[in-house]
């Protein structure tokens, strides 16, 4: 008898425990109850489902929405001066045929608007003077087009790949600063003028350079302007000229851009970072084109130039530049105490 009521009991307390079980977890307030923990648990942003779409000339990098987990999109660099100069916008070069840049030559494409500048730097890389124009191109955010004579990126390939490294372009000012429109000199001699400064620039950099080019003292010769066109290589000549080469000091080299800038209105800056003046006069430069107005345009290429090889192995051989080893580093340096 009392096994049976014993029985009977445990029966009754193992279906009030089953009922109790089903009840907190099957009953509505029970999945209210889960629904507002996950609720009350800090949101996490998503990442953007449209990207804005940008206008033609404007280069801006959008992200994807993966379909497992989301790509974050890489940081943008910040500007640590909240005043600086910046950068306006960025535009892409599309060098087939050779385009030509810069009113005192080339009327064809005016790409600038209003109060727009684009800045401009000859015959570098050099030392102090080019470490100095990329300090206070740092300072204000902003960006340049360097034309890098071959030679000079041979003797200083280091200060040139901090060009690159700062986010500026990099193209090519000829190898020895040849004058290319004079009868001296063949069509064959400019040839190698071009392809070997440019051969120069790819062997400092580690990279190729973009397809712009822009000739010594601004002489443009036929022969030389129909071979960059078959090259799909950019020209460059200048709006405003700052004769910096002959400046005084860097006050004259101010005086002499903003006051052209102030009568055409816009343009691109023509300047050398091989000059001691210029480096000097660059922080007030910058200063007053941000007092007037004026907005910055940076230029980069669609594609970098595809340098010829005859001209990247007869360099190598000049330069006497060592053999890189196939060699794994492992194989080469080992570890054998700490």
């Amino acid at each position: 008898m009392r096994n049976a009521l014993g029985l009977m009991l445990g029966s009754v307390v193992a279906a009030v425990v089953i009922a109790g079980v089903w009840f907190l977890t099957s009953s509505p307030r029970a999945d209210q109850a889960a629904l507002q923990t996950i609720a009350a648990r800090p949101a996490e942003p998503l990442p953007a489902a449209t990207a804005k779409l940008a206008a033609k000339d404007d280069v801006e990098v959008t992200a994807a929405l993966s379909n497992k987990l989301p790509i974050p999109a890489a940081p943008k660099s910040t500007c640590a001066n909240p005043d600086a100069l910046g950068v306006s916008r960025v535009v892409e070069i599309d060098t087939t045929g050779g385009p030509g840049f810069g009113f005192e030559h080339f009327k064809q494409l005016d790409f600038l608007t209003d109060k727009e500048v684009v800045l401009t730097f000859d015959d570098g890389p050099w030392p102090v003077n080019t470490p100095s124009v990329l300090k206070t191109l740092a300072d204000e955010c902003t960006k340049a087009v360097f034309f890098s004579i071959g030679k000079h990126a041979t003797y200083h390939p280091e200060i040139l790949r901090q060009v690159a490294a700062a986010g500026h372009t990099v193209g090519a000012h000829t190898w020895s600063h040849a004058n290319l429109n004079t009868k001296k000199i063949t069509d064959q001699q400019a040839k190698d003028e071009i392809e070997k400064g440019f051969s120069a620039v790819k062997l400092a950099l580690g990279s190729a350079p973009a397809p712009f080019f822009r000739f010594p003292e601004l002489q443009h010769g036929p022969a030389a302007m129909t071979y960059l066109g078959s090259r799909n290589i950019a020209v460059f000549s200048c709006d405003i000229d700052s004769f910096d080469f002959r400046a005084k000091d860097a006050t004259q080299i101010v005086n002499t851009v903003m006051t052209k800038l102030d009568k055409a209105g816009k343009g691109i800056i023509l300047m050398h970072d091989f000059q001691k003046h210029t480096a000097e006069a660059l922080p007030t430069l910058l200063r007053r084109l941000k007092a007037g107005g004026y907005k910055i345009v940076q230029m980069k290429a669609r594609m970098p130039l595809e340098t010829l090889a005859e001209y990247d192995d007869a360099l190598i051989k000049e330069q006497k530049v060592p053999v890189t080893s196939t060699r794994a580093v492992g194989s080469v340096v080992q570890t054998v105490s700490q």
